[in-house]
């Protein structure tokens, strides 16, 4: 591939759509993407169930490796967006380095990974609100209920400007983050259980267990931050703030967890194995009332419940955002491209995005599935092995496109950073493979990961977006070569 001359393409069709607009500043896009991670929901989810499988107390160390890497893979991911100049982050980055096939599979790959996060999230909230209004009033309705009731609220937030969004990620983030940071602040000024230590840290506890298995759990808290680049349409200065704002929400996320997770080791100090096996489910609860009181777990327990609403709102919002830029792409249909007169929304995307998270509720209350063993656990799974096979394709293409534009942008930026990134998420990807079929439950009697029926059924459905995407390209340039050429501006394969 190399880079072509504009003129030298067909010429793109005038889109029927409209760009987004809007004045979002870094720390706005931060709130976003930030609490798409949902930190309490995988510092009382995540955590216990990496440390379980993995490698107990050594699970912060993960969290910082795993932080290490995708901070070496946001330095190609920020470079390229000072050149790109378009929203939709992978598909578009690859599309630009790897050529218009790879990008289409890029996009129907991601738009799997963040719809699969959501349903799964809203199975898990579902779970959660259903127990806890039982527990306070009495009323008893099936998680399916409570999810539908989440998604309509959720879709009326999303049809409004995102600034809204914007506002109410922004007091629940920093609720929750507040919170947990209390309870690890607690927790060190009593001096833990049995004093501080930094054993979290060193190799021989970093190396215990399964640390594959708990590095494969790590990465899937990180989900989310990548999006900054979706919101460059609707930055105040996308040069600065995209970049800004890729490089906080990583440093943010990878210092929380690393920090509250080493925090909560030492509250149970050698008993964290002991605790982690006997009460995994209730970790994060046991843990705050331990050191906070009743109030204080209580107080964990709501916030759990809204950093898991702030997680759906986040990801409704990537979405819809993603269905405009493919819209915009001629990849989906050009009303998906529309933008609400007064709330500069993405109106109709919304509109869509909130009926199929509806009908995939319906579905699940349908076949009966558990939301947290089955929705939560399996979808999930397919978006954190989805979303690395991502970053390291747009790893690739960062390097390929800079070096093949012969842009200056550095040995650092250019090989180095990203480089490292490309190796480490490639290695992530072969644990993923093989230990598949443990974030699917599907293990033989001895507890070994198998590639049941299970498992290959969702290996089938991962691979079948991209392929989805790889057709589409080819259909598009062969029978609307205007349609194809406007799927990503002046590039040639």
């Amino acid at each position: 591939m190399s880079t072509a001359d504009p003129a030298t393409l067909p010429a793109a069709a005038p889109p029927a759509t409209k760009r987004l607009s809007g004045q979002l500043g870094a720390g706005s896009i931060v709130f976003m993407v930030v609490a798409a991670a949902a930190p309490l929901t995988v510092i009382g989810g995540g955590f216990p169930i990496a440390a379980l499988l993995g490698n107990g107390a050594g699970v912060p160390a993960m969290f910082a490796i795993g932080g290490v890497i995708l901070l070496l893979f946001a330095v190609g991911l920020s470079t390229m967006s000072r050149y790109v100049n378009r929203p939709g982050a992978f598909f578009t980055y690859v599309g630009y380095g790897l050529g218009r096939p790879a990008g289409l599979a890029a996009a129907w790959l991601a738009m799997l990974t963040y719809t699969t996060i959501q349903i799964a999230v809203y199975g898990f909230l579902g779970l959660t609100l259903r127990g806890w209004v039982e527990q306070q009033t009495g009323l008893a309705l099936p998680w399916w209920a409570w999810a539908l009731a989440l998604v309509a609220v959720v879709g009326v937030l999303g049809y409004r400007h995102v600034e809204l969004s914007a506002k109410v990620l922004g007091v629940l983030l920093v609720a929750e983050v507040g919170i947990v940071l209390v309870l690890s602040a607690v927790i060190l000024v009593q001096g833990g259980a049995d004093g501080i230590s930094g054993s979290s840290f060193t190799p021989s506890v970093m190396m215990s267990g399964t640390p594959a298995l708990a590095l494969m759990f790590c990465m899937a808290g990180f989900i989310g931050f990548e999006s900054t680049a979706i919101f460059r349409d609707e930055a105040r200065d996308p040069e600065r703030t995209i970049p800004l704002a890729t490089y906080a929400a990583v440093a943010i996320i990878a210092v929380f967890y690393t920090f509250t997770s080493w925090a909560l080791v030492q509250g149970w100090g050698d008993g964290f194995t002991e605790e982690i096996q006997t009460d995994y489910e209730g970790f994060i609860g046991t843990t705050a009332a331990r050191y906070l009181g009743g109030a204080g777990a209580e107080i964990v327990t709501v916030l759990l419940m809204t950093s898991l609403f702030a997680c759906v709102l986040s990801f409704h919002n990537v979405i819809t955002r993603y269905q405009h830029s493919m819209a915009h792409a001629s990849l989906m249909p050009g009303a998906l491209g529309r933008v609400h007169a007064s709330h500069e929304s993405p109106h109709t995307s919304s509109l869509v995005q909130t009926g199929t998270a509806g009908l995939f509720m319906v579905a699940f209350a349908v076949l009966g599935l558990d939301p947290y063993l089955e929705v939560f656990t399996w979808f999930s799974g397919v978006a954190t092995f989805a979303i690395v096979i991502l970053m390291a394709l747009t790893c690739l293409a960062v390097i390929v496109y800079l070096v093949r534009g012969r842009i200056s942008a550095g040995i650092w930026r250019t090989w180095v950073a990203p480089g490292l990134g490309l190796l480490g998420l490639v290695a992530i990807t072969v644990i993923l493979f093989i230990n598949f079929p443990m974030l699917l439950g599907d293990v033989d009697a001895a507890g070994a990961p198998r590639f049941g029926a299970l498992t290959i059924a969702f290996l089938v459905v991962i691979a079948a977006f991209p392929v989805l995407g790889l057709v589409q390209a080819y259909v598009l340039r062969r029978r609307r070569p205007e349609a194809y050429a406007n799927v990503i501006d002046n590039i040639s394969e």
